[in-house]
């Protein structure tokens, strides 16, 4: 049996990784700045993450959630601490998608409606209500989904205000990314954020904040969309918050009760998810690493400013989008091929993303420097 063919792969086979480094079969060192679209928040195999991890398989297993668990709770209760939001709930899943997804269903229940809100150049999972609520014309999303979706223009306030008028007492949520990723690191303004928050309330919708990437410290605040002061009912997470490990969640509104039944999942909340989580916001906590994604980014964007070659540097803390006058793909794979760094794209063809560990060090950011100004200043003097 051969695997089904949907993601074009590096011709490259990891076999060990340590904080920003990854080491081939070859025994070539790579340089990580993408970390699995943010997955990799504290580092490859942080040590108390591992051995947080290693615990607990040897002390007590997997388990799924069908018994009572205090780490679940221990959890939820650490989450709240850093996040800002002791006082909303904690329902745990495996994936992003599936944060966005329950989300969703949530919004629905909540105010028995069924229309969704959400924005271009958006990307919000794979599952079918999330499908229908990414704006990606490869994918092909159910058409029963499709009728309650709205799709609008990015920071565009008078566009949402217009559609609440038309959609408002059908309206289940708003959707929104705190940062957008897969759209080309997009930042919303703070006014735009301020006029959803401002409408939902008004229309009796759900804000639902999709912080699955922009998330877990990655903006310099543990959420972006606290840059812009705002409070949603709903937040999603997942990537960053495991460190590798599959698991999501959501955090809700105490505004919103709970019922049996309401939502469910197999494997969300496992033991090793909730250690793999726990060691995470240890890690985040004890090193500052909040407070490291905000000077590190500030000082990426200020030396890839005024770069030959680049048109715009977008981006808050470490989830940074460097926009070419040209497609990104070729520097990308000189990068990769010649400088043994990874690097990542978005739908934007022209926008390259760097999304490395919260760890990142000056010395790795200048490595990194120095090679994308040396191939800049090379395709300059080419033409």
């Amino acid at each position: 049996m051969n695997l089904f063919d949907v993601y074009p792969l590096f011709d490259i086979e990891p076999v060990r990784a340590a904080g920003l480094s990854v080491w081939d079969k070859e025994g070539r060192k790579y340089l990580d700045l993408y970390g699995g679209h943010a997955v990799i928040s504290i580092g490859h195999s942080h040590p108390h993450y591992v051995k947080r991890i290693a615990r607990q398989l040897y002390d007590i297993g997997f388990y799924s959630n069908a018994v009572q668990m205090p780490m679940q709770q221990e959890l939820a209760e650490k989450l709240g601490q850093l996040s800002g939001y002791p006082d909303y709930s904690l329902f745990l899943c495996n994936s992003g998608a599936e944060a966005n997804e329950n989300a969703l269903k949530l919004a629905s229940f909540q105010t028995g409606r069924k229309k969704v809100i959400t924005f271009k150049s958006s990307f919000h999972g794979r599952t079918s209500a999330a499908v229908a609520a990414t704006d990606d014309t490869a994918i092909i999303a159910p058409i029963n989904e499709t009728e309650n979706i709205i799709f609008l223009p990015f920071n565009d306030a008078p566009a949402f205000e217009k559609a609440l008028q038309e959609y408002g007492q059908e309206l289940a949520a708003v959707i929104v990314e705190g940062i957008q990723g897969v759209g080309g690191v997009n930042i919303p303004e703070p006014d735009f954020l301020k006029a959803l928050e401002a409408g939902c309330k008004r229309v009796g919708a759900l804000l639902i904040l999709d912080e699955v990437q922009s998330g877990y410290g990655r903006s310099g605040k543990f959420f972006a969309h606290q840059h812009a002061g705002i409070k949603p009912d709903l937040i999603t997470v997942a990537k960053g918050m495991g460190n590798g490990f599959p698991v999501g969640g959501v955090l809700i509104s105490p505004e919103i009760d709970a019922r049996h039944g309401m939502l469910g999942t197999t494997f969300g909340g496992n033991y090793l998810a909730c250690a793999a989580s726990l060691a995470v916001l240890e890690v985040i906590e004890n090193e500052e690493l909040l407070e490291n994604a905000t000077i590190m980014g500030h000082y990426l964007k200020e030396k890839l400013q005024g770069m030959p070659g680049v048109k715009e540097v977008r981006g808050q803390g470490l989830m940074i989008g460097i926009e070419l006058y040209e497609p990104c793909a070729a520097i990308r794979k000189e990068l990769l091929n010649e400088y043994c760094i990874f690097t990542g794209s978005s739908s934007n063809k022209n926008t390259l993303r760097l999304l490395p560990s919260l760890t990142v060090s000056k010395s790795e950011a200048d490595q990194f420097l120095k090679a994308f100004s040396s191939i800049l200043s090379k395709k300059v003097l080419a033409s």
